[in-house]
């Protein structure tokens, strides 16, 4: 294929399109970060409010605006990508000021909210396991089975927040990480860079837009009950209440053992 809009908007489809991206990175880092500050810190994090939400939003907005805009200004430029359909960052010239400009943009946009994912998830993993410890030594020391009705379940708490956490990671990982491969690889080999090795960024990033809200709403109860509300024929009904608790809530209803028989 060939690119036929011509040069400039050609730069003003590979900011958008690289604009949003990183917006999109990071408002899964603030959704994050809320759920580190709700699971890990509990009572002693600072609550969520409207306009600290807004404010969050604020910035993602201005710093992804002006870190997509340095190209136009000569750091590094925005041409035709390999396949010549879509258009991003130079990441084939060989010039390192044009390539420092990948160098820290990887560091801020990729590899920051990376780890910082990572952390989040790994300390609220290790919390609500914690937490499960705590409950049931506490049930231990009352003479009764559980603490939690929910844990007569198949799957435990720990587990389904574990795959909720690494679910999130991986998809993380999977839409950015080509795009990721594909600039460093220009940057290093640019033999390796064909057409079709530089369409996967583009494919794996777009389709970002698509699973997250699966990921990130389809799964909270609350979202899909309203949604069943809405639109029953989708067949996304919440859980109740009794059987669908937070897994950072703590049920109060004690299951006593069964007696031995004599």
């Amino acid at each position: 294929g060939t690119w036929v809009f011509g040069p400039r908007f050609c730069e003003f489809y590979a900011f958008w399109g690289n604009m949003c991206g990183c917006v999109s990175i990071y408002t899964m880092v603030w959704i994050t970060l809320d759920r580190y500050n709700v699971i890990v810190k509990g009572m002693n994090g600072t609550p969520l409010t409207a306009k600290g939400a807004m404010l969050r939003n604020l910035f993602s907005w201005v710093f992804s605006i002006v870190w997509c805009i340095f190209p136009f200004f000569g750091w590094n430029r925005y041409v035709p990508e390999g396949n010549m359909t879509a258009c991003g960052t130079d990441y084939l010239t060989d010039d390192q000021f044009s390539k420092s400009y990948l160098y820290v943009y990887t560091t801020w946009v990729f590899v920051g909210p990376f780890f910082l994912i990572v952390f989040s998830y790994f300390f609220i993993v290790k919390a609500v396991m914690a937490h499960e410890q705590q409950m049931r030594e506490q049930a231990k020391k009352m003479g009764v089975k559980s603490l939690r009705s929910e844990e007569a379940k198949q799957t435990s708490n720990e587990c389904r927040l574990a795959k909720i956490a690494l679910m999130n990671v991986s998809l993380w990982f999977m839409a950015w990480s080509p795009y990721l491969v594909i600039n460093w690889a220009g940057m290093f080999s640019p033999s390796t860079v064909t057409p079709l090795f530089s369409i996967w960024g583009s494919v794996f990033a777009k389709a970002n837009a698509v699973y997250n809200p699966l990921v990130y709403a389809l799964t909270h109860p609350k979202y899909r009950a309203a949604l069943y509300v809405k639109l029953p024929f989708l067949a996304c009904k919440g859980d109740s209440d009794e059987d669908n608790t937070s897994v950072t809530s703590s049920a109060t209803t004690a299951v006593p053992e069964k007696s031995e028989q004599a």
